[in-house]
């Protein structure tokens, strides 16, 4: 006896189909129409869009940064990701400067062990290849334990930014192992000094964060980052990109036949500094994530990367912080104002309101940038990001018509505000199955803390362009 998902319009990247999807145990058994429903339990999906469960793949779960520690832990954010439809993410466990990264790894299975509410799987965020360079082993070692992509950050001077030979050293090691380079691009020793001048100017409030980012930092970051990968012969991917000078340095290298891919993250798609900053006091400070805010005139630019497959992905960059005692820490200098922002629940919502709704991509593309990209770009396909036999049955019931008001007063998410506070969205998810059970019925969590399962991922796929 299984689950009979019955009547709705079955998705993926390539087609929407009306058919029946059979769940035996934790996967899919069958997807196709007319599947008899004698000795199953039936779920009506009529007039329902039936999806693969959402893939983030760039979160930042009870991390510690700026002097204090993300609001939402393992069993908070994965709770408000299966909520909002998400039913798989990949966090980043963090390797102190100094120690080893199978320390880190150890330090973060402990952190989400018995919390997580849906499966996850972790990128290694490189900070220290270690004396004479002993610790490049640890990077074979992680992709034995089934993390085959590894972040570094090209800002953040003295905390985690590396150089250029860390990262040239990085990329010959994944090269040789088929393994992904995680990339947050930006030029950190110009902006530590651009930050100086600025401070020194007595200009201390949020929005100078953003000011002193610009996107000029980015996109050199970008170009730099690319030449080295093509030096190495490694597959890099640019995390939230921002701009369309950024973006132009990713479909260059695409078009050069290199193996770049990249995401972007749904603030930058509907979000801006124009219309979001500028606040009176230190409401800014809500805004306040890295890269910073652009100028409206990029959320066509991308929005269009995204159609195109210039960027592959959409992400949220999920690195909450409660404004009343976290982002008040940064009261008088913006550089003490911890770097994040919510929104791991409503990526799926945005996405398919701005994307789907609004005509800019198609349902099936808006499939493939959520779940189906992501999956094979780390190792998760077609185990995940696709509703196939044999694939994991995460799923979603997606309300194509169920509308919905995003604010902080009903967020499950830990933050006492939401960055997209008054947006009002049309589509929704109205069942989320993960591996067979059904953990959120009608916006509410019904699944068990701590069933989610740690994800040994395989190496993945570079989506060429």
């Amino acid at each position: 006896m299984g689950t009979l998902i019955k009547g709705g319009k079955v998705v993926s990247s390539t087609s929407t189909t009306l058919a029946d999807v059979l769940i035996e145990g934790e996967t899919i058994a069958r997807v196709a129409p007319g599947i008899d429903a004698v000795g199953h339990t039936v779920v009506d999906a009529t007039g329902m869009l039936v999806l693969p469960g959402g893939i983030d793949v760039h979160t930042h779960l009870d991390m510690p940064f700026g002097g204090t520690t993300s609001a939402d832990d393992y069993e908070w954010g994965t709770r408000a990701a299966a909520i909002g439809g998400t039913t798989t993410l990949i966090d980043f466990a963090l390797q102190s400067m100094g120690r080893p990264m199978t320390e880190a790894f150890t330090t973060w299975r402990t952190k989400s062990d018995g919390k997580a509410c849906i499966d996850y799987g972790l990128h290694m965020a490189v900070t220290d290849l270690g004396p004479n360079d002993a610790w490049l082993d640890d990077v074979n070692a992680m992709v034995a334990e089934g993390i085959s992509s590894f972040k570094i950050f090209m800002a953040y001077p003295n905390v985690l930014m590396v150089n250029d030979a860390t990262i040239f050293k990085l990329m010959q090691r994944t090269a040789k192992l088929g393994a992904l380079v995680c990339v947050h691009a930006e030029n950190g020793t110009v902006i530590d000094v651009v930050v100086q001048q600025i401070l020194a100017a007595g200009n201390t409030g949020p929005l100078y964060h953003a000011l002193s980012r610009p996107v000029e930092t980015e996109a050199e970051a970008v170009h730099r980052v690319v030449t080295i990968a093509e030096l190495t012969g490694a597959s890099v991917y640019i995390v939230h990109v921002s701009c369309e000078e950024s973006m132009r340095e990713v479909k260059a290298g695409r078009e050069r036949g290199l193996p770049v891919m990249g995401e972007t993250c749904t603030q930058y798609l509907v979000l801006s500094i124009e219309d979001d900053m500028g606040k009176p006091g230190f409401e800014d400070a809500k805004y306040v994530f890295t890269p910073p805010l652009r100028k409206k005139k990029n959320q066509a630019t991308l929005w269009e990367a995204l159609k195109n497959d210039v960027l592959q992905v959409i992400s949220t960059d999920h690195c909450p912080f409660r404004f009343a005692d976290q982002k008040t820490l940064g009261l008088g200098d913006f550089t003490k104002i911890p770097n994040g922002g919510p929104g791991v629940e409503n990526r799926m919502q945005l996405a398919y309101h701005h994307g789907v709704n609004e005509g800019r991509m198609s349902l099936e593309r808006f499939v493939e940038v959520t779940a189906e990209a992501p999956a094979k770009i780390f190792g998760m396909y077609p185990r995940k990001g696709i509703l196939a036999f044999g694939s994991d049955a995460d799923i979603l019931i997606w309300d194509p018509e169920a509308k919905y008001r995003i604010t902080a007063a009903t967020q499950n998410m830990h933050t006492d505000y939401s960055i997209f506070e008054g947006f009002e969205v049309k589509g929704n998810a109205r069942q989320v199955y993960s591996r067979g059970e059904c953990i959120v019925d009608g916006g509410k969590f019904t699944g068990r803390v701590g069933r989610g399962q740690y994800l040994r991922r395989g190496l993945g796929e570079v989506l060429a362009g």
